[in-house]
């Protein structure tokens, strides 16, 4: 009988596989009953991940950014001390859930010392980041460390090209912020294959799971950060959101996520999908496990004045007397987009961050602003103006498959791209629209009862709480931020209970989609996974919302 001969891409994609894990310290591989005993539990989170480390690495890992760097500065820790911690519990992390793309622990263990060395000789810290160890989502370039983004093709190469002297030599414009402000990168995280995609699956490593409920997604496409996040191995992250890839997987992984207008941030040699599509910017964003470490976080990084190095950074320093807010706020509510129902447990979680806002004293009113749908078909427009070139460009230089989620958008091969007048159209009618919902936002002022127009939006993330494989259908929540280009904070409110979240006995649906998506709804299957919302602002709005969560985050 003929042995199967294995394609290029998928020798590549196994070699690649090996070197990573032989990246983690013998004395850090778990037994073989332990990664059995993971894939038999729902929930690998918690006590879980905690029983396989020391009491000292669980209270190190367990605490918040802000607390973390107050301990290594008062001397409490080292830094070398809290990055050992976090890179094994990452390890174990990477081993029971495969949320790591890059593992560069050596290097971390090296800085950290240096940081140590540092506030010993000197009495000082090196910045309002010393020591705190920082995860990435694999779109951003790291000097000596591999960039692949989800594509097997990108392995050994700088984004799909070699010979260019950039391959492991180029640094994007915020990792070298971060490392100015003393953090301590130590591994980037999987992303799904093209970036546009609510799961996170691509040919290199192959799913990444929920390790808070396992038979559902993590999310994506910042959905190895958001696992990594849950299961402790980080305390905060960098990622970037066209579609909701940073809300997304914090909703569904229970943390907290920040997307902030596109300009505030630099996005200056990122890697990307499609990087000449420029209607609609990819954003930096930014995940944790606590509102105060992104408010810290956001205010350090704005110290360094990006904008001085980055064209496309607005100069705008942190605020932080915009954080003030009055004490009594106005909330919109958006239950429904019109075009996709809401799982039971979703509205559910609508609602009860709505009753809360109501018991604090605060104003609630319903939100109807231009359709949704509108906004929603020209972001998808734009997402797909190339044909599926730069996907089919990156997939053919090792003949990697596309994946299967993603066959539905790109499966038939490329095809002819936007002629460019209809694409300057869209342009076009994204600022009309635009302004439109910003002229809705202002006439908000003759309702709300404050003086003042609407605080904020509540409403859903995604229409479920994480996604079953292969079952999503709507991103229309999250892709209205990115298209008005408006800041936007996702924060945990519930979980799923099975014995509440049942479905009615008679549902109506808005069209075929809503049908698909309500026909997914499995209460059993999704009893225990967390339940967020998304809290909408206006554009470079980053310190209100965050304030505005920080709120949210009391009265619940």
């Amino acid at each position: 009988m003929r042995t199967q001969v294995p394609h290029r891409w998928e020798w590549v994609a196994d070699k690649k596989r090996k070197a990573t894990l032989a990246k983690i310290p013998v004395e850090w591989i778990l037994p073989e009953h332990v990664i059995k005993d993971a894939a038999s539990r729902r929930k690998i989170t918690g006590s879980f991940i905690e029983a396989l480390l020391s009491d000292r690495e669980c209270a190190i890992t367990n605490i918040t950014s802000p607390v973390l760097i107050e301990r290594i500065c008062e001397r409490q820790y080292t830094s070398t001390e809290v990055t050992l911690a976090y890179c094994k519990r990452a390890a174990f992390a990477h081993q029971l859930n495969n949320c790591l793309h890059e593992i560069f622990f050596s290097d971390a263990i090296k800085a950290a010392g240096e940081l140590d060395a540092y506030l010993a000789n000197t009495g000082e810290t090196s910045g309002p980041l010393h020591g705190l160890p920082v995860s990435l989502k694999d779109q951003f370039h790291v000097k000596d460390v591999e960039t692949t983004m989800g594509y097997v093709s990108w392995v050994g190469t700088f984004e799909g090209e070699k010979g260019t002297g950039q391959e492991f030599n180029v640094e994007s414009q915020l990792v070298e912020e971060l490392k100015s402000l003393g953090a301590v990168l130590y591994c980037k995280t999987s992303c799904p294959q093209t970036l546009l995609l609510g799961e996170t699956v691509n040919n290199l490593i192959g799913s990444t799971m929920n390790p808070v409920n396992q038979l559902l997604s993590c999310g994506g496409s910042s959905g190895g950060e958001g696992a990594l996040l849950a299961l402790g191995g980080s305390t905060i992250g960098v990622g970037t959101d066209i579609g909701g890839s940073v809300r997304i997987p914090a909703s569904f992984c229970g943390v907290y996520s920040i997307k902030p207008s596109f300009g505030r941030f630099s996005y200056r040699k990122v890697a990307n999908n499609d990087p000449g599509q420029t209607i609609v910017n990819s954003a930096i964003g930014f995940m944790s496990t606590s509102l105060p470490a992104l408010d810290l976080f956001m205010e350090s990084i704005l110290s360094t004045k990006p904008w001085l190095r980055d064209p496309d950074v607005v100069e705008i320093p942190w605020r932080p007397h915009l954080k003030q807010q009055p004490k009594k706020l106005c909330f919109a509510v958006m239950r429904n987009d019109g075009m996709c129902t809401p799982h039971p447990p979703i509205a559910r979680g609508v609602g009860i961050a709505v009753e809360a806002a109501k018991r604090a004293g605060h104003e609630v009113v319903d939100w109807q602003p231009p359709p949704h749908s509108e906004g929603v078909a020209i972001h998808g427009a734009c997402l797909g103006a190339d044909g599926g070139h730069d996907v089919w460009k990156q997939l053919a230089i090792l003949h990697e498959p596309l994946i299967p989620q993603m066959e539905e958008m790109y499966g038939g091969g490329p095809t002819d791209p936007m002629p460019v007048p209809e694409y300057q159209d869209y342009a076009l009618k994204r600022l009309r629209y635009t302004a439109r919902y910003m002229e809705y936002w202002n006439s908000t002022v003759e309702f709300t009862g404050t003086g003042r127009p609407v605080d904020a939006v509540i409403m859903p993330v995604a229409p479920h709480a994480a996604v079953i494989p292969n079952r999503y259908f709507h991103y229309g929540y999250t892709e209205i931020a990115d298209l008005l280009n408006f800041t936007a904070v996702a924060i945990p409110i519930t979980t799923v209970d099975k014995s509440v979240d049942q479905t009615p006995d008679k549902f109506e649906p808005l069209n075929d989609e809503d049908l698909k998506n309500w026909k997914a709804y499995d209460a059993d299957i999704y009893d225990g996974a967390p339940v967020g919302i998304q809290l909408l602002g206006r554009r470079f709005d980053e310190e209100h919302m965050i304030s505005i969560a920080e709120e949210f985050v009391k009265l619940l």
